[in-house]
């Protein structure tokens, strides 16, 4: 253990007062005497002085020290010198999620918006140390929140997330193109885009691959992850007798959705069901911490309780003497 550090260094200033405090009893009980009326002090003159003549200041001497260890305490002297394994601030992500209406398939429970968010956030719960932002896009794209700390506001934000916020089918350029405007003037050392996404780009005025090398411009690792079944989905329809389902092919492209990934440096994957959108994003999260996690000497450990047990066992030992063997009689 190395040189403790105090949290209130503050009442370490006081220690000083004490010196006042001893001087005070030094002149005090320099020419105190016990008297007593004699005839004659001849019978004491070959009398040697008690020990206990010098060993009556011990119990001051003992609450000097008491005041000294409970200043120490109520600074609250800590340990500093624990190794601790941590991820480093210096990630930057944006997570752009397709928010069209196909995302209301029932191939995932309860629905492919409902599980992606629900994954999401436990996924931004997780980063800690990171600043995340939120773009949402269907036919146009839009920024749900900047890149923020706050995770409760962020959480929130995702929470509020509906289909119908953006009109228009899919435009997974105008997603991407949105998130790089947002991350791309970061200065962290990782800067992470996860885009999500059920469908195939079908309207906007910038392409996927466009707004891919422009990520790449500004070194921005783009993961991309298509989420469907394969095959046949449930997709809910509205008709005069109210919500039917209907099953429609699942069409993803991931040709582009791969080359965006190849190309900035990220990753595709495929999501089938919920456990997989799950593990994906586990496999995200692992991936990007081990880039840049380091070993640092930052956990604090509280150690007043040796001095906190010392002071206890003075004042017994001082309250014991002052009561026994150094008791003051009248």
């Amino acid at each position: 253990m190395g040189f403790p550090t105090f949290s209130n260094p503050i009442f370490l200033y006081l220690l000083p007062a004490l010196i006042p405090l001893i001087v005070w009893y030094y002149f005090k009980h320099r020419d105190i005497q016990a008297s007593i009326e004699i005839s004659s002090l001849k019978g004491f003159s070959l009398k040697k002085h008690s020990s206990k003549q010098f060993f009556r200041h011990i119990p001051f001497i003992l609450r000097v020290l008491i005041l000294a260890l409970l200043l120490i305490i109520l600074a609250r002297p800590q340990s500093t010198n624990k190794l601790e394994n941590r991820v480093t601030e210096g990630i930057d992500i944006v997570m752009a999620l397709d928010i069209s209406g196909s995302m209301l398939a029932r191939d995932f429970t309860p629905d492919r918006l409902e599980a992606a968010k629900n994954v999401a956030i436990e996924f931004v719960s997780g980063r800690t140390s990171d600043k995340i932002g939120l773009v949402i896009f269907s036919g146009e794209s839009f920024t749900q929140c900047p890149l923020t700390t706050d995770r409760a506001v962020l959480i929130n934000l995702f929470k509020d997330i509906h289909t119908g916020m953006l009109e228009g089918n899919t435009a997974i350029g105008m997603g991407l193109a949105t998130a790089v405007a947002r991350i791309k003037d970061s200065e962290a050392k990782s800067k992470v885009i996860i885009l999500l996404t059920d469908g195939m780009n079908n309207c906007g005025d910038i392409a996927p691959l466009t707004a891919a090398e422009i990520a790449k411009s500004f070194g921005v690792r783009v993961y991309t992850i298509g989420v469907g079944t394969i095959g046949m989905a449930p997709f809910p329809i509205q008709t005069a007798f109210g919500t039917e389902f209907q099953e429609m092919e699942v069409k993803i492209d991931e040709d582009v959705l791969t080359k965006i990934s190849n190309m900035t440096g990220g990753k595709y994957f495929r999501a089938t069901d919920n456990q997989k959108l799950a593990e994906i994003y586990a496999e995200i999260d692992k991936m990007e911490k081990t880039r840049i996690e380091v070993s640092e000497y930052t956990k604090r450990n509280e150690e007043y309780l040796p001095y906190a047990l010392l002071a206890a066992f003075l004042l017994l030992l001082e309250i014991t003497l002052r009561n026994t063997i150094l008791r003051n009689i009248p």
